[in-house]
């Protein structure tokens, strides 16, 4: 069983920068992978990227792409969500959760609490 907690989300202003982090406990990070999602008010939850803690192969969505880098620690277990250029339609709530390469936008386990990223204009 993985347990997963995610932090680092803030309020910026457009064109700022946050980096999140999703703190892994439970099982080696090396043998499963993790993506990210984010919820905005009165939408749907959607996915945003993902990496496989074994290959180090990442997957991104097309409105984040060039923006937005996934990555991981493995000695930490942790994964990191670094955001650039954001824009007022990034705000959002972010989660992180296990996947499944090769189909890395489907969520495997439980959500947890987030982390609430606000882009002001």
């Amino acid at each position: 069983q993985v347990q997963l907690v995610e932090s680092g989300g803030g309020w910026v202003q457009a064109g700022g920068s946050l980096r999140l982090s999703c703190a892994a406990s439970g099982r080696t990070f090396s043998s499963y992978a993790v993506g990210w999602f984010r919820q905005a008010p009165g939408k749907e939850r959607e996915f945003v990227a993902a990496i496989n803690g074994g290959s180090g192969a990442t997957y991104s969505a097309d409105s984040v792409k060039g923006r937005f880098t996934i990555s991981s620690d493995n000695a930490k277990n942790t994964v990191y969500l670094q955001m650039n250029s954001l824009k007022p339609e990034d705000t959002a709530v972010y989660y992180c959760n296990t996947v499944l390469f090769p189909f890395p936008q489907r969520p495997r386990g439980s959500w947890g609490q987030g982390t609430q990223v606000t882009v002001s204009s």
